[in-house]
């Protein structure tokens, strides 16, 4: 009777155990793991409805997993700097464990892996993104004209900043892209905001975090970006609105530079057709949103 009772709640403690499982969501990722003699799957695409199944499977018993991103580089990486063998489940385990506690996951809800893998390779550059905005940030050093730490100051000029576009934005849902020329590729960054009924935005911290880094970059290194805005609410067009970024401040766009903006493709510079319903605006007066400090960094 007791060895049952022990069986019933290890069962029970089972369901309450959260699990992360690292994909390899492509060819050439699949193809680098096979070097390894424990590494056991020859065949991606059996492989990934393995995955699909086991998840399924997970989800069925009430269990909550995440997925995330398993790199073979990172993964060899890790190994080396931690002592351990690559070829060696335990030591793709321990690399899961460090990923759920660090890296960009993304649960499983249901959703078939051809949904959540878009999702988890976009989570993952966001990630990357903001990892290099943070670190490029965290190296710029003081001013050496007023001695203030660079990437804190632009950070600290970017949130106000958006806090000013938040503010003085129709009511409604806003979606915000921000994007800045760096070395190798652009970064880009996307925020989400919606206005209560009382008049206070809410919106996603870690997306907000990730923006703000973004157009602090743009900002301390005086580099080439912009700020678009599109706000939706009911019973009314959706406004799209445009800042060109230029030195330390973020300079409004006329109508038609919005228009010119929004209905070319970014990579191409081939011409979009403009959406019907959509009215592309001078963007409202942000006030004084020069640099927070007399010195130009």
């Amino acid at each position: 009777m007791r060895h049952t009772e022990h069986q019933t709640m290890r069962r029970v403690l089972r369901r309450e155990i959260a699990g992360t499982i690292g994909l390899l969501t492509d060819d050439h990722d699949f193809t680098a793991m096979r070097r390894y003699r424990t590494f056991s799957f020859d065949d991606h695409t059996a492989y990934l409805q393995q995955v699909e199944t086991l998840l399924r499977t997970l989800a069925a018993q009430g269990r909550h997993t995440t997925v995330a991103l398993f790199d073979p580089q990172e993964y060899a990486e890790f190994c080396a700097d931690s002592g351990l063998e690559p070829d060696a489940p335990s030591s793709r385990t321990r690399f899961t464990a460090e990923l759920a506690a660090t890296g960009p996951t993304v649960p499983y809800e249901g959703q078939p892996l051809a949904e959540l893998v878009p999702d988890l390779v976009d989570e993952a550059v966001r990630h990357a993104t903001w990892q290099y905005a943070t670190t490029v940030l965290a190296h710029l050093g003081d001013c050496a004209a007023c001695g203030e730490d660079i990437g804190r100051a632009a950070f600290a000029h970017a949130s106000r900043l958006l806090t000013r576009i938040l503010d003085t934005a129709s009511p409604g849902h806003r979606h915000l892209v921000c994007s800045v020329t760096a070395a190798p590729e652009t970064l880009v960054a996307v925020l989400h905001a919606d206005a209560d009924p009382d008049g206070t935005t809410s919106l996603d911290e870690t997306e907000a975090l990730e923006f703000t880094t973004v157009l602090a970059l743009g900002i301390a290194t005086h580099g080439v970006g912009g700020l678009v805005m599109r706000t939706t609410a009911p019973d009314t067009s959706d406004r799209v609105y445009g800042w060109r970024l230029r030195g330390e401040r973020l300079e409004p766009l006329t109508a038609g530079e919005v228009f010119d903006a929004y209905c070319t493709d970014v990579e191409s510079g081939d011409l979009v057709s403009p959406e019907s319903g959509v009215d592309y605006c001078a963007p409202p007066d942000l006030g004084d949103d020069g640099p927070p400090t007399g010195h130009t960094h």
